[in-house]
């Protein structure tokens, strides 16, 4: 579904990336980890088309998208939640969700809601809201929800769980886990280690902008010398 090679990217003349390389294949979880700056997010909005791309390619579902715009990869099929939310804050729930199914008609993305809304029951209460009156937790299902409202082949997700409260982060990982048995394909961005390995299928492992590490999650908690080398010893 995802090829990288040789991925190096990065913020005008700095490169913050080198050389990274992985694959995901369809229905599959990969979840990038690494400590604070080691280019996770940056490798994460490479693939978004929003980080620019310096050498290497990257390939979705067969095809070369290396040099596509973000809104010509959205319409491939690849969707992004990023980190912090980033909700239109003064825009309700509903309005919020229908911007995430902008390339789509009207009656199509009633048809998403209904599924967003299936998936997150708790936003069927919130729909005229507006995002910014919510908690983190139900701001984050929004995120997520918005992303699917573009009915992706392949999810980019940064930080589900940053700043949440446990009980939010359990909806938010159920959620995804549905979503993968629906044969979403899905790449995470993760520094809390427990849950991402519960619902991974590969992992990897990435320390100042270079990949460091790649391999199964079985292989991650059974190696806690790459846990704690990239990533501080936090298993939390």
């Amino acid at each position: 579904m995802l090829e990288v090679d040789n991925l190096t990217c990065g913020y005008g003349d700095l490169v913050v990336v080198r050389d990274v390389s992985f694959t995901v294949q369809h229905s599959e979880v990969l979840a990038i980890l690494g400590a604070n700056g080691a280019g996770k997010t940056s490798t994460l909005m490479g693939i978004a088309g929003h980080v620019a791309v310096k050498s290497g390619a990257i390939r979705f579902a067969g095809d070369d998208i290396t040099r596509l715009s973000p809104m010509a990869r959205c319409a491939k099929g690849i969707a992004v939640t990023p980190e912090g939310r980033r909700l239109f804050a003064d825009l309700t729930v509903r309005e919020n969700l229908l911007v995430g199914g902008y390339l789509h008609a009207l009656s199509r993305s009633k048809t998403s809601m209904e599924k967003v809304l299936d998936l997150f029951p708790r936003l069927k209460e919130r729909l005229h809201t507006r995002a910014g009156a919510l908690s983190g937790g139900e701001q984050q299902m929004v995120s997520i929800g918005r992303a699917m409202m573009a009915e992706p082949k392949l999810l980019l997700i940064d930080e589900v769980s940053l700043a949440l409260m446990p009980k939010n982060i359990d909806v938010c990982y159920d959620a995804l886990d549905a979503l993968r048995r629906t044969g979403l394909t899905i790449v995470i961005v993760e520094q809390s280690l427990e849950r991402v390995l519960s619902i991974a299928d590969r992992v990897c492992v990435l320390d100042s902008g270079v990949l460091v590490w790649f391999g199964n999650s079985r292989e991650a908690r059974d190696n806690p010398r790459i846990l704690e080398t990239y990533m501080g010893g936090r298993h939390q």
